[in-house]
């Protein structure tokens, strides 16, 4: 293996020549406390970073083995020293005359959730970062003095204090860790205890102009009536106190500025893990849970609405609805049945985000819209069924249009100035009727066990020459070949490198699985399957540092938006 004195040397050889001369530092070079490695650099693409695999061993690096010695840990303080680079990144980074901040350093930078990604490594060999570089160069020439700079200054100056134990806080690492691993027990626990979710008292759930960062203005905690208290034993914490979402039909009562919507926010990102300070590193919901909102014109391909929709306009069968732009009834009615057909075990419903004519009917309008109860069957008149024959748990939440959930509500909890209490049986005692179904019943567990199967061409990333495009200008849009996926809807997407990661996966799962037509059920258990025993390295042939895994049901929910999708036949 070459040294850092002929990567020096190289240097000084290719000081103010070509661009191209850059290949020459391709390769691996010991500097001493760690190995940088360079796999590829294309001289014609030096506006986009090129990736430097940067691999200290742990007799240097000298982190202790318990701090990763579990999945869950391991997850943690990859994610600890992924966020201990970007800041020291950041504070190394030059500001030119305007004050904008050039950083010719980077790393993928976590948002506040806590995720299996492919920034960092740590093995009981070695501690590896994979950070990009902007290459400098002026005008096709490599600027030698600034690449000098980088490697010799600034990356051994962020690898010394970021990927060495000795100088992180040791104490908070600590933290860090054990809070991912008490959240995590957390999780697991939750069907044991017969929970959804686990909201801990005075976590604060309030988000900045929706975002998902803390909103430090308004630090009113979620307040949670004695009554409902239920405490989760920890490993390290010894307990978390908090109020349990049971199983069954839960709804949640309060205006639009009671808090309840951002409550909802949080029970729904409680799927994650979040970082120590985010306000909701507490609030812990099963992994199955999945928020299903009205996404109004999103493709819909041959989706069995009939559950909740019995007729459609002109000749469309419910049964294999298919539509370019759905309206928004017929659109979250679809959401639905692709969760249940993916194995969502609880629904989430927020009045502000859900159509009414999906979410309930108002009985005392029968008699002058009769024929209303023909053509759609809302949720109110068929979670009873839902839940007692799929076991999945619903979460409704709203005011003015959840009054017919009363009746078959399990549970009623009422939010007001961010207090929640129990006035389950307050509510009963209004006696409200419960909605009738008037047309015949439909067997909502066979529509959830049925298999769409795709039609392999229709999943195409390519573009022009290209087999693969695929980009994510941000975290609800992608790029996929020819389309562009609108992920607006999915509140539960994590950040920008989980869309990127669902990108190559939808790829990915076309390549190895899909020869011929595949049920999405199917093709989803496999990839689970992979990433689960081989990691997210085995997406793509090229190591990447900005990927993040997701979820199934994200997956799901951008492949039933991709507009090419075809389904060939139902089962």
């Amino acid at each position: 293996m070459r040294d850092k004195k002929e990567f020096y040397s190289i240097l000084t050889e290719i000081w103010d020549r070509d661009v191209s001369e850059y290949t020459r530092l391709i390769g691996d070079f010991d500097f001493t406390r760690y190995v940088l490695k360079l796999i590829q650099v294309n001289p014609d693409q030096l506006d986009k970073p090129a990736l430097f695999i940067v691999r200290v061993p742990q007799i240097i690096a000298g982190f202790p083995p318990h701090l990763f010695n579990t999945p869950v840990r391991r997850t943690a303080i990859e994610d600890y020293l992924t966020r201990k680079i970007a800041d020291q990144i950041e504070s190394i980074a030059h500001y030119d005359e305007e004050g904008i901040s050039r950083r010719r350093l980077s790393i993928a930078v976590p948002g506040q959730k806590v995720l299996p990604r492919t920034s960092l490594m740590i093995t009981d060999e070695y501690v590896e970062a994979r950070v990009y570089v902007l290459l400098p160069q002026q005008n096709g020439m490599i600027s030698g003095q600034s690449v000098k700079d980088i490697f010799f200054e600034e990356l051994p100056e962020v690898v010394n204090a970021s990927l060495v134990y000795s100088n992180v806080d040791e104490a908070e690492l600590e933290e860090f860790v054990d809070l991912m691993e008490d959240a995590d027990k957390a999780r697991q626990l939750l069907p044991t205890l017969g929970l959804v979710s686990l909201v801990a008292e005075n976590s604060l759930v309030a988000r900045l102009n929706n975002t998902d960062y803390p909103d430090y203005d308004d630090v009113t905690p979620v307040s949670i009536d004695e009554k409902l208290m239920t405490e989760v034993e920890v490993p390290n914490s010894g307990s978390i106190k908090g109020m349990g979402i049971p199983a069954g039909i839960t709804l949640i009562l309060g205006d639009a500025y009671s808090g309840r919507t951002a409550l909802m926010n949080a029970i729904a990102a409680g799927v994650y893990n979040h970082i120590p300070g985010d306000g909701r590193e507490l609030i812990v919901t099963v992994p199955d849970a999945v928020s299903v909102p009205a996404d109004a014109g999103r493709c819909v391909q041959k989706v069995d609405v009939s559950p909740f929709i019995r007729e459609l306009p002109g000749t469309e069968k419910p049964e294999q609805y298919t539509s370019n732009e759905a309206d928004p009834c017929s659109a979250q009615a679809a959401s639905v049945i692709e969760a249940l057909e993916v194995g969502a075990k609880v629904l989430l419903f927020d009045e502000s985000s859900s159509s009414p004519s999906l979410l309930t009917r108002d009985s005392r309008l029968e008699h002058v819209l009769p024929n209303a109860s023909e053509k759609i069957l809302p949720l109110s008149l068929q979670a009873r069924k839902i839940a007692d024959e799929l076991g999945v748990s619903i979460v409704v939440a709203g005011s003015s249009s959840v009054a017919e959930f009363i009746p078959i509500a399990d549970t009623i909890l009422r939010i007001d100035n961010s207090r929640v209490t129990d006035v389950t049986n307050d509510a009963k005692s209004l006696d409200i009727p419960q909605l009738e179904q008037s047309s015949e019943p439909v067997n909502v567990t066979s529509i959830a066990e049925r298999n769409r199967w795709i039609i392999p061409s229709s999943i195409d990333p390519s573009m022009s020459h290209l087999d693969q495009v695929i980009d994510t200008p941000d975290m609800k849009i992608m790029q996929f070949g020819r389309s562009t996926i609108d992920l607006g809807a999915l509140t539960q997407l994590a950040d920008k490198h989980q869309t990127t990661t669902i990108g190559l996966i939808l790829y990915y799962a076309k390549l190895r699985y899909m020869d011929e037509g595949m049920p999405i059920r199917d093709v989803l258990d496999m990839v689970d399957r992979d990433l689960s025993s081989e990691g997210l390295e085995c997406l793509t042939r090229d190591l990447r540092g900005d990927m993040a895994r997701p979820r199934r049901f994200e997956i799901a929910a951008a492949l039933n938006r991709l507009d090419t999708l075809r389904i060939s036949h139902i089962d």
